[in-house]
Order: structure tokens, then sequence, then C-alpha cells
């Protein structure tokens, strides 16, 4: 298989969240047939639609010969190796790990939609993303810039780099 370029969301909100992201983006870079290419810088953002602390939020690049399938399950492993627990909608989490996009296609089955369905919605997610690439075309629904209009009442900062 090809290596196809895909965009992961990484989120937490607690513990130690800070350490969490910088954790998982290294984690990121030992998945098997899967290169972590960059990430952007991390963010602060309140919750949105969620309950809890502030969110330390990223956007990882990665290049990958994993399925979506396939690279879903193994993020989703790294999610539970951070006690990840489910125990309702937008709880507060340790670690939240989001197959954004996966190349250009669209995906629906009833384990994965890509692009992720409210990407659009979330600065939290659009600016990080817009740091990786400026250009980047979301499948189907346009250039990823195209949406930060619609999200000037979400705030978001950038964090200090170490």
């Amino acid at each position: 298989m090809e290596s196809v370029t895909s965009y992961v969301g990484v989120g937490s909100n607690l513990g130690d969240a800070l350490h969490n992201v910088n954790a998982a983006l290294a984690a990121l870079s030992r998945l098997p047939h899967t290169q972590l290419h960059s990430h952007s810088s991390l963010f602060r953002s309140a919750p949105i639609d969620a309950t809890g602390d502030d969110f330390v939020n990223a956007v990882a690049r990665v290049d990958t010969r994993l399925s979506a399938e396939s690279l879903l399950a193994e993020l989703q492993k790294i999610e539970l190796s951070f006690g990840r627990e489910r125990p309702f909608r937008n709880a507060p989490r340790t670690l939240d790990l989001d197959l954004l996009l996966y190349g250009e296609l669209t995906i629906s089955s009833t384990t994965l939609v890509v692009p992720h369905p409210r990407m659009t919605t979330r600065a939290f997610v659009v600016l990080p993303l817009l740091e990786l690439d400026p250009k980047v075309l979301i499948p189907g629904q346009g250039f990823a810039s195209d949406y930060v209009k619609g999200m000037s009442d979400q705030v978001i900062h950038a964090l200090p780099k170490n």
C-alpha cells in the first residue's frame, strides 16, 4: 500500500494535559507503518459541547501505509494506554485522538467518518491544521481556511514553545 498523508487531532483536558499531548505525539511517531511528519504548535482552548478544564490541543501530520480503519484502531490503542474512558459523550478525557483527514478520501462507516464530522466548526482543529498546511483541502467541503471566520467567537491561545 502507498503512503497516505493523514491528519490526527490530539487533545487532553484531564491530568497533566500538556504532558499527555506531548507524550501522545511521541506515541504517534512509533505507530507501525507510519511516520510522524510534523505537528502543529500546542494550543489551549475552552471545551466545546463538553465539560472540564481547558484542553491542550495539536494536530499531527502522519504519512501511513495503514488503512484508515487500522490507523483508527492504533489511535484508540494509544488512547486506552493513557487511561481514556468514555463514561458519556464529550466527557473530559486524558487523551483524545481523532482521525481528521485520510488523504483525499471521504469515509462513512459505522466506526469511522472522515473528514471528521465536526472539524470545520472547531478552531482547535482548523487553526493547528492550517499551521501545518495553509492550503489544506477538506474533501467535499472546501478549503479549511474558509471556515476560520465562523470560529471568531472561540477562544484559543497558542502555548509557548519549549
